[in-house]
């Protein structure tokens, strides 16, 4: 009322025009550090150069894909201009010995089971620990985030011992189950639900006569969208790419796609062409990923945003 009243004496001394420009004046300060202010030329060019910067490396995999060996053994740095043999390259690829579609199919398989898996158990986790109250909630908590310390190549041994014991070796299952759920994936869910589910949405679904996991089925998860979403990217990508532990325990019987990409390097004598031809196949999936589903992330977290 007093920002009223004042352009409203401006008005009656200097004019409706002074009027508006004292009005937009004061509205462009009160928003200049506000949600509005839009970005300048500086901003764009930051983010335009780490966007190169991000890009080149995929790029170079992209050129050494469509040159040849003796090219690159002769100009290990290639120009910027791509050659003509990637077509070529990636047809030896698909049809190399190292049974590259049945090492899309394991791939797709254990990243898509364990996406799914790890945002499942993670949530429901994630719903305990944030929202009921139980006994021990916080030094279990607490644990399972110390585990997040623990390096990974401390419990190969024992757990390869316990693969063989089980006769999965070899199997996709000993790549999915020790993954299903994660100490991150719970500390994520956790914080997350933690500020972005009320509990009045839980009182009224319990007083509506909703068990707890139709709480959790109907309330929960559709409050959890964007942080599963998040989740189930990251653990997507990190199991399509990971190389590890499907190495050790798969072999080169029944390959994922990283597994495949080492063996095709035994197969060609570190033939860089080939090489990078499938990695820059193995990468396409990802990146229709990112291109596909960058934008309903986006929403998705902007969706999810609950004020404090």
């Amino acid at each position: 009322m007093k920002n009223e009243m004042s352009v409203a004496m401006i008005e009656q001394r200097a004019g409706k025009g002074a009027a508006r420009a004292a009005a937009r004046k004061r509205k462009d300060k009160h928003q200049s550090w506000g949600s509005s202010r839009r970005p300048g030329i500086v901003t764009y060019i930051v983010l335009g150069v780490v966007l190169l910067l991000s890009a080149y490396p995929l790029y170079f995999a992209f050129l050494l894909a469509s040159s040849d060996a003796q090219t690159i053994a002769q100009n290990p740095i290639p120009s910027l201009i791509p050659g003509k043999n990637l077509f070529s390259n990636v047809n030896a690829v698909l049809h190399s010995d190292i049974n590259f579609w049945l090492a899309t199919w394991n791939s797709i398989i254990v990243s898509t089971i364990t996406a799914i898996s790890v945002v499942f158990f993670s949530t429901l986790a994630g719903f305990a620990f944030s929202k009921l109250h139980f006994r021990g909630r916080g030094p279990l908590l607490a644990f399972i985030v110390g585990t997040m310390a623990v390096p990974t190549q401390l419990g190969i041994v024992p757990l390869f011992i316990l693969m063989s014991a089980l006769g999965w070796t070899g199997k996709l299952v000993a790549v999915i189950v020790p993954v299903m759920v994660t100490a991150f994936g719970v500390f994520w869910m956790t914080q997350y639900l933690r500020d972005a589910l009320p509990f009045e949405l839980i009182e009224a679904a319990r007083v509506d006569g909703a068990t707890l996991m139709r709480t959790f089925w109907f309330v929960v998860l559709p409050a959890a969208r964007p942080a599963a979403t998040m989740l189930a990217l990251f653990t997507f990508v990190g199991q399509w790419t990971n190389f590890f532990w499907p190495f050790i325990v798969l072999g080169s019987s029944n390959p994922t796609l990283p597994v495949a990409l080492q063996l095709l390097q035994a197969s060609y004598f570190k033939d860089y062409s080939l090489i990078m031809a499938g990695v820059v196949v193995a990468t396409a999936p990802l990146i229709l990923l990112f291109i596909f589903a960058g934008r309903q992330l986006v929403s998705g977290i902007m969706q999810g945003a609950v004020k404090g």
